[in-house]
């Protein structure tokens, strides 16, 4: 999905996202959002897909659904924080269950920010944009 033909050149440029989902139709609304301030993105349909792209790309940023297929966003989580090579790595998680046990579980993995879903894309954005200037703010 990557194609920045039409993204605005800005300081994020050469920035990599891995969204990981299985929801076509908020992929594509990810893209969108996400492309054209200039991040290159990466998909992942299931957690078992988004933790074998992880290791080889190494991205900047990881978005996380928590209900995808194989391996939930949770256990996704743990894993990337149990890898010393992928520990550092920035997670936004993003979700339907907005009940406050599931984002404390989130917030418990180490997820730098847990955003519930039906979300505002340009808060997305500025999440993104936070965490990758290293704003860790829960």
């Amino acid at each position: 999905m990557v194609n920045l033909s039409d993204a605005k050149p800005d300081k994020a440029v050469a920035q990599t996202i891995l969204v990981a989902d299985d929801e076509p139709a908020l992929l594509r609304l990810m893209a969108f959002v996400l492309q054209r301030r200039g991040y290159l993105m990466i998909t992942a349909t299931n957690g078992e897909e988004a933790l074998q792209k992880i290791r080889e790309v190494h991205p900047d940023l990881v978005l996380l659904d928590v209900m995808m297929p194989r391996k939930d966003g949770f256990q996704v989580a743990t894993e990337i924080r149990a890898d010393p090579k992928l520990a550092m790595i920035p997670i936004i998680m993003l979700s339907a269950k907005a009940q406050d046990e599931d984002i404390e579980r989130g917030l418990g993995i180490g997820v730098n920010q847990y955003i519930t879903k039906p979300f505002e894309p340009d808060k997305l954005a500025e999440a993104v944009a936070a965490a990758l200037a290293g704003d860790v703010t829960k």
